[in-house]
């Protein structure tokens, strides 16, 4: 740090402001908020930096601040300086993701074009579409009924189809006919969802043209019929009230995070926008500004669902929209289902970044890291998994070359008798593996990893150690106070190796770390699925010997079963009996579904 920033933070106030971090051109690189200017800006300089936060700090050579009366003043100034000088170091939500619209001009016979921004008073608009090509869809089907003007034509000639006589009013046939007003009442209609005039008309002509025995032509009105059933059937509505809102969740894992708006227009499930960066220093403060950032860009729903109160309040003054924390009901259930769409993404970034690396480099950094005398080509990884010490698992992956082998792939039913301590099952399941490799004889892996600190690497190495196994490197995946992957530890030393968690190496191993942990959890459900199979008839009342075994034989997995319906069901029962099943299936659905993520979080 050099004097002048010195000297400019011990004359900062313990005051909310906005902060601008400047390079050595006198570039803003950086916008940030603050509750205390002099407390912000200080630790920057003051406190070990990691990732870009640490890059941006030997770029800083100076620095501006703006005070405010409270943070909430802070914050939309932090907004419009990002947007005035869209610095290199903020996350800018500005991917350019703009969902079309169908704009229809104004008086006059109507016209329509595709509009990515509704804010020409000349035109209405409907909409948005998924995307561009639904919307084009739509705008064909409209052209080849109506008499539509050429949207890119003054003059107000008609379209192509009207050239070619293949409307489908022949009063549109001759020009002036047709009563403008008339034909924006059927194009309105048809595009806020009443399509009926439309597929009656088509109907129609398919009906002419098959007692003309004309039956291509009846078949090609077939297909538009079908053509407008299914696009406007994938306009399904999801919401009853038909409000425009979005859905906002964000999952956090090994020093990176992502943040998913599912975007809702008129019940609408649209689409999602998922980003994925790593964390600087406040997460709080970085989704805060993330949020309002997107709406800079993206046009504001009504109401915008969130999970964390914290970042509500502090967002709810500043963008002027009705904010939600739901704690039950359907709005929970969206905001559960953004927050899996997260974590799927997060989980998604790392095991699809860096697979243009040359894994063989890799492993021969990994070689080095842990003084190895050769490149580890064979890996061999272990987790365990259990819901409260129910079902206990282990399951090891192998990667050959740096990918996965899934032949050698092996699960293991733990024994000892508490099934819940990891350190013992670990400890178990390496032993038992080491010491088959010994009694059959088998090639030994190069290195094997487990996922923990000192205690699970000093568990394996007991378990290697009395196998009589030999040649075989010990490794481990530490994480720190914070629960996220940042060294290796070495098995034979107990040295511990930093990780840079923006390397090639470290998104390699994350794969590795994402993969068994996969298996783990994949054996220990399936395992857990039978145990729950085999009892699952025994305490329901007036399900005796020969109604369970009529049943099983019905529905010979749990998958079969958990698919079953009440009418289903009571076809080889009495529907008493059948509604009795059909309730603990579903009881049993919600268990599962909690259980499910008990068990996922368990490593996250």
């Amino acid at each position: 740090m050099n004097e002048i920033l010195k000297k400019k933070i011990a004359l900062l106030p313990d005051r909310p402001g906005s902060y601008q971090m400047k390079d050595r051109n006198g570039t803003i690189i950086y916008v940030g908020k603050a509750k205390s200017l002099v407390k912000r800006v200080k630790q920057y300089f003051t406190r070990p930096q990691f990732g870009k936060v640490a890059k941006m700090v030997t770029e800083i050579t100076d620095f501006d601040t703006i005070e405010t009366n409270s943070e909430k003043e802070a914050l939309l100034l932090e907004i419009n300086l990002i947007q005035k000088y869209y610095p290199k170091f903020n996350i800018l939500l500005k991917d350019g993701m703009m969902y079309p619209y169908i704009a229809v001009k104004k008086g006059g016979m109507p016209s329509l074009k595709i509009a990515h921004k509704p804010n020409d008073r000349h035109y209405d608009y409907f909409g948005p579409y998924p995307n561009s090509g639904a919307a084009y869809k739509v705008i064909n089907i409209l052209n080849m009924v109506y008499p539509i003007m050429e949207a890119d034509v003054h003059s107000g000639r008609p379209n192509l189809y009207w050239y070619l006589h293949q409307l489908m009013y022949p009063d549109a046939q001759k020009e002036g006919k047709m009563d403008p007003e008339f034909i924006r009442k059927k194009v309105y209609a048809f595009l806020n969802g009443d399509t009926s005039d439309v597929i009656y008309r088509y109907k129609e002509q398919m009906e002419k043209a098959a007692a003309a025995l004309d039956f291509e032509r009846a078949e090609e009105f077939k297909e538009k019929i079908q053509d407008i059933e299914s696009t406007t059937s994938s306009q399904k509505i999801m919401m009853k009230d038909r409000i425009d809102r979005d859905v906002f969740a964000y999952s956090v894992r090994e020093g990176y995070v992502a943040m998913i708006f599912l975007l809702y227009r008129k019940g609408i499930l649209l689409g999602k926008n998922l980003y994925v960066d790593e964390i600087s220093e406040d997460l709080g403060e970085e989704i805060q500004s993330a949020i309002c950032q997107f709406y800079v860009n993206h046009p504001k729903p009504k109401e915008l669902i969130l999970a964390d109160k914290e970042i509500s309040q502090a967002l709810s003054e500043a963008l002027d929209i009705t904010i939600t924390v739901p704690v039950r009901g359907l709005k929970k259930d969206l905001l559960l289902m953004a927050l899996d769409n997260a974590k799927a993404g997060l989980d998604q970034h790392f095991m699809t970044a860096r697979l243009e690396d040359n894994v063989f480099d890799l492993l021969t950094v990994l070689q080095n890291k842990l003084n190895m005398d050769r490149p580890p080509l064979e890996i061999e990884l272990f987790d365990n998994a259990h819901t409260q010490g129910q079902d206990a698992v282990g399951g090891m992956v192998t990667f050959v070359n740096g990918k996965p082998a899934k032949e050698l792939y092996r699960r293991f039913n733990i024994h000892q008798p508490n099934k819940a301590d990891d350190m013992a099952s670990m400890k178990e399941v390496i032993f038992r593996r080491c010491a088959r490799i010994v009694h059959d004889q088998l090639k030994p892996p190069d290195l094997i990893i487990v996922d923990g600190g000192i205690t699970q690497v000093e568990a394996a190495r007991e378990a290697i150690s009395s196998s009589g196994i030999k040649g075989v490197k010990l490794a481990g995946l530490v994480k720190n106070d914070k629960h996220e992957t940042n060294s290796l530890m070495d098995g034979d030393t107990g040295e511990l190796i930093p990780l840079d968690r923006r390397s090639p190496l470290f998104f390699l191993l994350m794969r590795m770390q994402d993969e068994v942990h996969r298996y783990a959890i994949t054996v220990h459900r399936g395992k857990r699925a039978k145990s729950l199979f085999t009892s699952f008839f025994d305490d329901i009342p007036g399900i005796g010997l020969k109604k369970k075994e009529r049943l099983l034989d019905a529905y010979p997995t749990m998958e079969s079963l958990l698919n079953a319906t009440e009418g289903e069901i009571a076809q080889l029962t009495d529907s008493k009996s059948a509604m009795r099943v059909f309730e603990k299936i579903q009881s049993l659905k919600i268990q599962q579904e909690m259980m499910d993520r008990a068990a996922g979080y368990k490593k996250s």
